[in-house]
């Protein structure tokens, strides 16, 4: 059984494999990567039994051309940014901080991972506070993952604690859920919450692709049973 997933479901999704397997049922094949790639791989023909993306309308797309069945929402994430502790940024002073001609931001790519769109749309919420802010942000931001070409993080790292930790971007915006990741990786990084003013949220859709096994269907119910929210909570996930 095959399930393509969003990146940033990697450990829920492997843990949530693990538990229900315990429960009974089938081995979980992944490929997990950005959203909007995973999306258009399936579109060209690509098999799996389950497609669980970063946003809703990814796997929307898939049901409206008769690809996949009905779109269920399973998971909500939110935006945060990552940054070196000791560089002081606070939820107060993170715009000023993001607008520093001088301070390298790194997001995701937009279309091809709903990280990079998310991220686009803090900027949108900048221009409200400051006119100009959408102009300067998306100029000067870093589209350092999520691209079909992007390269692929170190082992057994994510790719947010190297760029951070090594300096090719002094913010990242991300998912919550992969800044705490990388701030246990690299202790010397800090996950700083977006004021509310620039806060992003994410909703997290899955689909069983048409042709799929009775397998892929009975994890996809897990993952929207009580025992699958409760891994997907222990990630950060809530619903």
């Amino acid at each position: 059984m095959r399930v393509y997933a969003a990146g940033s479901l990697r450990a829920a999704l492997i843990e949530a494999a693990a538990a229900f397997k315990a429960h009974g049922g089938a081995e979980v094949q992944f490929e997990f990567g950005p959203s909007g790639v995973l999306r258009d791989r399936l579109a060209k023909g690509e098999r799996a039994d389950v497609f669980a993306s970063a946003n809703m309308e990814h796997p929307q797309a898939l049901a409206a051309s008769g690809k996949a069945g009905a779109v269920r929402m399973f998971a909500r994430n939110r935006l945060c940014a990552l940054a070196p502790a000791k560089a002081g940024i606070t939820p107060a002073n993170l715009l000023d901080r993001m607008l520093d001609a001088n301070v390298k931001l790194g997001t995701s790519t937009p279309k091809a991972d709903p990280s990079g769109d998310y991220a686009w749309q803090v900027f949108e919420r900048a221009e409200k506070l400051k006119p100009g802010a959408y102009e300067t942000l998306s100029k000067k931001a870093l589209q350092l993952v999520g691209g079909p070409g992007s390269p692929a993080p170190p082992p057994n790292r994510t790719a947010y604690a190297s760029l951070v930790a090594g300096g090719q971007a002094d913010i990242f915006l991300t998912y919550c859920t992969n800044a705490v990741l990388a701030q246990r990786e690299e202790p010397g990084l800090a996950t700083i919450a977006l004021p509310d003013s620039l806060a992003v949220g994410a909703e997290y859709g899955l689909v069983t692709m048409n042709g799929a096994s009775a397998e892929g269907e009975a994890f996809a119910r897990f993952l929207q049973s009580p025992a699958g929210q409760q891994v997907l909570a222990a990630w950060g996930f809530h619903v």
